[in-house]
């Protein structure tokens, strides 16, 4: 017998409106509601429940699961571990036109979306977004919070770490390690490593702003 998880999106922007569709898809979800401080009462088709201070009466009630639905990497990564730590199982939205490989392993509180591609071995890490159409090859390791945004592609043995931004269409070659918290440009090229809390943009990708 299927277990039916009742599911809170907290979030209710364009990338909530995505994560809503493939939840929806899910025969194992129903569908609570959503929570924003914005205003309105409904996103594609499901209630406005309050902001975020609703989740502990819905708790109570037996929504027992969530989804953060927060395209900042920052905002999602801070929001997803307050809510595990509120007691909030984390459930992973994966598109039915996405393909997994069988000894890929996913944390909690992912998004992969159609299109996308995780291959062999590789790992992608808690509350990672696999945007439409990304390809992540062989023995990558996406770390916690990272965004891999539409269409980018990243060859075998590529490390990416905590938080960080690949920008729409980048490229990655083989074995390259992208270090946390940096931002890389739509269509880069990425030929070497890029190190920790920088920005990097361009063909061949090059660091322009390095935060401290």
């Amino acid at each position: 017998m299927t277990t039916i998880r009742k599911v809170v999106v907290i979030g209710a922007g364009g990338h909530a409106k995505v994560v809503i569709d493939i939840l929806k898809s899910d025969p194992t979800v129903e569908l609570a509601g959503c929570t924003t401080k914005a205003p309105g009462t409904e996103v594609s088709g499901i209630p406005i429940l309050g902001d975020d201070s609703v989740l502990p009466r819905l708790y109570e009630e037996g929504v027992r699961h969530a989804f953060v639905a927060i395209g900042d990497n920052r905002l999602r990564e801070k929001l997803c571990r307050q809510t595990a730590q509120a007691g909030f199982g984390l459930v992973n939205a994966i598109s039915p036109r996405a393909f997994i490989a069988e000894s890929a392993t996913l944390g909690s509180g992912i998004v992969v979306m159609a299109g996308a591609v995780i291959h062999a071995e590789a790992h992608i890490g808690d509350y990672a977004v696999i945007n439409t159409n990304a390809s992540v090859d062989h023995e990558c390791r996406i770390g916690t919070a990272c965004h891999i945004a539409p269409g980018s592609t990243l060859s075998g043995n590529v490390t990416v770490g905590t938080g960080t931004f690949l920008g729409t269409g980048t490229k990655v070659i083989d074995g390259i390690r992208i270090g946390a918290w940096s931002v890389v440009g739509a269509g880069a090229a990425v030929v070497r490593d890029i190190p920790d809390d920088c920005t990097a943009v361009g063909v061949p990708a090059r660091v322009i702003k390095q935060r401290n």
